[in-house]
């Protein structure tokens, strides 16, 4: 019977977030009429693809019980860099720039983790500041505009589907492929319920948390050209403090900061939902500072329910190992 009681409440927390987005989507509704219109909802995704595609890639590093603190930063360097010194590039060279200038940013972050063993909260911590200050220096602490090249991406669409969606679409079919259906994806979910396991199977665990973190700092520089070309110009607030709302999306869909668990899935979920709190906190004419009260909201209920759902699931691992051991 308490097993029973167990299991229900473990169904419950993990059917919590879309528990909360219905009732979300029911209270801003009744609060604005312009709420549930169809061009509202296509902003909610246009406006969520940055957070959702940053997401992805921090599911990876929280698969194997990592985290990456410092995607935030990696976005305003990628970005300060392409407008400062490649402001000619056309808007597909200028994705890929910032998705190799991302990928340099996470391949930083796995030489100190991976091959000095420095504890990635540590490194990421370390590293956002460097990168923020470095970005800093480069654009003379002062708003940078973006080329025509990034705003005409912004603002484009094909078939009436903005490009911002279609890049969040594309990387999300790759990320899902690679997370259901290739053995490296299997290796994260084996890394993270044990590593030591893992290591001792034969699965190249370090090369598989080095190649981790270079996918978060890719996936954070393809984010942070979305959000460029949405925002039009990288101020010195460019990409600060978005890591916490990144994690937190991730969280929310059911990725486990303790690692082993979760989906790409999930994660553009949790993004989706917490843009739609931002979304119907501007039609209401919320003063805006109270946003910041309610993503830390959103932020303490993701982690709440992520330790509930760890701490049951692992009460009833034991209990399903005695059973079969008796």
């Amino acid at each position: 019977m308490q097993a029973s009681r167990q299991t229900l409440r473990l169904t419950l927390l993990r059917a919590t977030p879309a528990i909360m987005f219905m009732v979300i989507l029911v209270l801003f509704s009744m609060l604005s009429p312009r709420f549930l219109s169809l061009q509202n909802f296509a902003n909610i995704l246009t406006q969520s693809a940055y957070m959702a595609v940053m997401a992805i890639g921090m599911t990876f590093v929280l698969l194997i019980a990592g985290v990456d603190l410092s995607i935030g930063a990696a976005m305003y360097v990628s970005a300060a860099i392409l407008i400062l010194y490649f402001p000619w590039l056309p808007g597909l060279a200028s994705i890929l720039l910032m998705a190799f200038l991302g990928a340099v940013f996470g391949a930083i972050n796995a030489t100190f983790i991976v091959k000095l063993k420095v504890i990635p909260f540590v490194v990421t911590i370390a590293t956002l500041y460097v990168g923020r200050g470095f970005a800093l220096y480069l654009s003379s602490t002062r708003t940078i505009l973006a080329p025509e090249t990034v705003l005409s991406f912004g603002e484009g669409s094909w078939l009436g589907v903005s490009y911002a969606i279609l890049t969040l679409a594309t990387l999300f079919v790759i990320a899902l492929w690679v997370e259901r259906w290739t053995p490296f994806g299997r290796y994260l979910y084996a890394m993270g319920a044990d590593f030591d396991g893992a290591r001792k199977a034969g699965i190249p665990v370090w090369g598989m948390s080095f190649a981790v973190y270079v996918l978060c700092g890719t996936f954070a520089g393809v984010g942070g050209f979305i959000s460029l070309s949405q925002t039009a110009a990288a101020s010195t607030f460019f990409g600060y403090g978005v890591e916490f709302p990144v994690i937190a999306a991730a969280v929310l869909g059911g990725t486990s900061l303790f690692g082993g668990r979760g989906s790409v899935i999930g994660s553009v979920f949790g993004a989706v939902l917490i843009q739609t709190v931002q979304n119907g906190l501007v039609l209401l004419n919320i003063n805006p500072y109270v946003y910041p009260l309610v993503i830390s909201g959103i932020i303490f209920v993701a982690v709440l329910l992520d330790s509930q759902r760890t701490q049951l699931l692992t009460r009833l691992t034991r209990r399903l190992i005695r059973t079969e051991t008796t």
